[in-house]
């Protein structure tokens, strides 16, 4: 497991909360957020609900990401972006990232999973590499629509909220199998 903060590169920005009632900051994953797409007993790849406040002023929309720097690859896993959340919208209900995007909000953009599906891929680390770290973060962003295409990587949507982020909430989700 590394040690380096998948943010250590971003600009340090303000924080808000960030909360859920399926997973608890520090806990492991529960089995239906494990990837049943992996062969994981009891994943269900559905992705959690999560709910957030106090985002700033000024914020006109939201995105979600969440991404495991831990895998065992040169750039990490993303397992679930989205963006163009309408600044009113403070919540996604468990099941949201399925590959409808049937519980995500009007105008949302689901992006292509690093599995290259458009929904929420469960975790599903290697057996024996140990301990994963899953950064769920909420972005309050200073733009309604961020003009990244439905097709693009999670990576490129990274670059383009790297300028456009006003505060963003973390919470950090782990998983092992052993």
């Amino acid at each position: 497991m590394t040690e380096n903060n998948p943010f250590a590169r971003h600009p340090e920005v303000p924080s808000f909360t960030l909360e859920s009632t399926t997973v608890a900051a520090g806990a492991a994953w529960p089995q239906p957020q494990m990837s049943g797409s992996f062969g994981v007993p009891g994943g269900e790849d559905r992705s959690p609900e999560l709910h957030w406040s106090g985002a700033p002023d000024g914020t006109k929309s939201y995105a979600v990401t969440v991404y495991d720097p831990d895998a065992p690859t040169a750039s990490g896993f993303w397992h679930w972006a989205v963006a163009n959340i309408p600044a009113d919208v403070t919540e996604l209900p468990e099941g949201a990232g399925d590959e409808q995007g049937g519980g995500l909000p009007e105008g949302a953009i689901q992006y292509r999973n690093d599995a290259g599906g458009q929904q929420f891929i469960g975790a599903a680390p290697p057996a024996g590499h140990g301990p994963h770290r899953y950064f769920v973060s909420v972005y309050a962003v200073d733009t309604d629509d961020l003009g990244v295409p439905p097709d693009a990587s999670p990576a490129f949507l990274g670059f383009n909220l790297f300028s456009h982020t006003l505060a963003r909430a973390d919470m950090v989700v782990t998983a092992e199998i052993k």
